[in-house]
């Protein structure tokens, strides 16, 4: 494209008229060759919540499986035909007059049903996996054809492994089952070969050289494994074609299929070179997508366009202070698009003082500049150890900070601990800015460390309650630790957090002690100063 003003690529031009001849059709398989992935098998009950939901979200046309399989996958096309009340609803059958009579049969309680049937064209596939000659293909697709027209006028054919057919050959096959009386001629791109150019061009060739292509609808099946699935859809699109044949999340065979979710909001985002429109309600794409990762038991990669967890998340500083000053710095299309509530600020190692300002503030903390910054590098200590620092680690750690700032703070600690002998604990306390260190044994190494502060600031104080719990999940989550102190009728409770636990538990007695400083006689404070 040749302009010479650069494009904006977060405008969303309005089309107050929507042309017939723009719109793309989204012919979603996820529940046919979604499910042929290894391992992706779904039950009946989780085929028709998904189905349900491909309705909803405005899908024109659901091909709800292959009913030759198996007598579960003819009743989960049965029944899905029943519930579906917008959608197209299509079963796939091979060129076999019995894969078809399945098909029909399975599709027929649909408001609107329809065969899909193919064969294979290409020469490996021809001489290898159906040992037939051409001649017999092509009368294959003529009789299977109008075996189809026989359930419904709405039939779907399609070459398999149509990009590596010969060219001739194809015309003359695609010729035929328009001349049978298909209405949607499908093109796969069986083994994700084709690059975006070579597929436009044969769509063209396709739509140039076929008597009676102008009647019918020319649709697109493409495999991601050279990762140009999505690429290639949107070539054929510019192309001539009108339906797309795409899964959510992009599963299936092998790497996948077209991701469904990136070719509607490529088109919605990008509206300015890609002038189409999809009937797809976008802001339901992320619960669609979280349905079908949790019945398959697919994860969704961090990383993955529209819907991975990363989509919308923001770690590295620079990006981060962007997003605050405005969205549109670093993010193209906005989350509420796809059904998210909003972008995430994902704080991390990487994160700078602006984001970690602003996530203070959206927790409700207004700290003074020097607790602040005392505040933001153990944040940028405790991200050095852990992957991820959740809104919980945080405010454990600045109300661990908020209630260190005092007399009393934990400089270093050092914990023998283990079956082999006594547990010992070294401690150094900076008591009024002098540093303090004693060692001492305990029965534990709770205990330890907790008579080696003693040792420092000595008290009379009792310890009715040590609690230790789990912020977040994993191996590398910081244990919050509470402490409550009793003195003279006086009780108070400190809370630490660090990834050690030990540490952790040296921070929270620390925190009840300055406490207890604050609730003590302001004229005898002595007694819990260091002797």
């Amino acid at each position: 494209m040749t302009t010479s003003q650069t494009p904006d690529k977060t405008a969303k031009p309005a089309r107050e008229v929507r042309n017939e001849a723009d719109r793309v059709l989204i012919f979603d398989t996820t529940l046919r060759d979604g499910e042929q992935s290894p391992g992706a098998s779904m039950t009946l009950e989780e085929k028709l919540q998904v189905a349900e939901m491909l309705d909803e979200m405005g899908v024109d046309i659901i091909e709800a499986g292959f009913p030759i399989a198996s007598n579960g996958d003819f009743q989960a096309v049965s029944e899905i035909s029943k519930i579906v009340k917008n959608a197209v609803v299509a079963g796939l059958a091979r060129a076999g007059f019995k894969d078809i009579d399945r098909a029909g049969e399975a599709v027929q309680g649909a408001e609107r049903p329809r065969v899909h049937t193919f064969i294979s064209t290409s020469p490996v596939h021809m001489k290898f996996k159906l040992q037939m000659e051409p001649s017999e293909v092509l009368d294959a697709v003529s009789k299977s054809v109008e075996r189809a027209r026989s359930y419904t006028n709405d039939v779907e054919w399609s070459p398999e492994d149509a990009t590596r057919t010969e060219t001739d050959f194809l015309c003359r096959c695609v010729e035929a089952a328009i001349k049978a009386g298909a209405t949607t001629i499908n093109i796969p791109d069986t083994v994700g070969y084709f690059v975006p150019d070579e597929y436009k061009a044969l769509l063209e060739m396709l739509r140039e050289r076929v008597p009676g292509a102008d009647e019918v609808v020319f649709s697109t099946h493409c495999h991601n494994d050279l990762g140009m699935a999505v690429a290639n859809s949107l070539a054929g699109v510019a192309a001539g074609a009108r339906q797309v044949e795409c899964t959510i999340n992009g599963i299936g065979e092998r790497a996948g299929n077209a991701s469904l979710e990136e070719v509607v909001m490529a088109i919605n985002t990008r509206n300015d070179v890609l002038p189409y429109w999809t009937g797809i309600d976008t802001t339901l794409i992320t619960r669609a997508s979280k349905l079908v990762a949790g019945v398959t038991a697919f994860p969704v990669q961090y990383n993955k366009a529209i819907v991975g967890k990363n989509a919308f998340a923001h770690e590295s500083g620079i990006h981060q202070d962007g997003m605050l000053k405005h969205t549109q710095t670093y993010e193209i299309m906005t989350p509420e698009d796809v059904g998210l509530k909003e972008s995430s600020l994902v704080m991390g190692k990487h994160s700078g003082r602006h984001a970690f300002r602003e996530k203070l503030k959206e927790l409700g903390y207004e700290l003074g500049e020097n607790a602040f910054q005392d505040a933001f590098q153990r944040f940028k200590d405790l991200a050095d150890k852990k992957k991820h620092v959740f809104d919980e680690d945080i405010e454990a750690l600045v109300d661990d900070e908020m209630a260190t700032a005092d007399h009393i703070k934990v400089v270093a600690l050092t914990v023998i601990a283990g079956t082999g002998g006594p547990q010992k604990a070294t401690i150094t306390l900076e008591v009024d800015g002098k540093h303090e260190t004693r060692e001492a044994s305990g029965d534990g190494p709770v205990d330890a460390t907790f008579n080696a502060i003693k040792a420092i600031v000595p008290h009379d104080a009792r310890l009715p309650l040590y609690q230790v719990h789990a912020v977040t999940e994993g191996t590398d989550a910081q244990a919050e630790v509470s402490v409550r102190l009793e003195e003279a009728g006086k009780t108070v409770t400190g809370r630490g957090a660090d990834t050690d636990t030990m540490v952790a538990s040296a921070r929270a007695y620390v925190s009840a002690l300055n406490k207890l400083i604050v609730k003590r006689e302001k004229t005898a404070p002595e007694k819990m100063m260091a002797s």
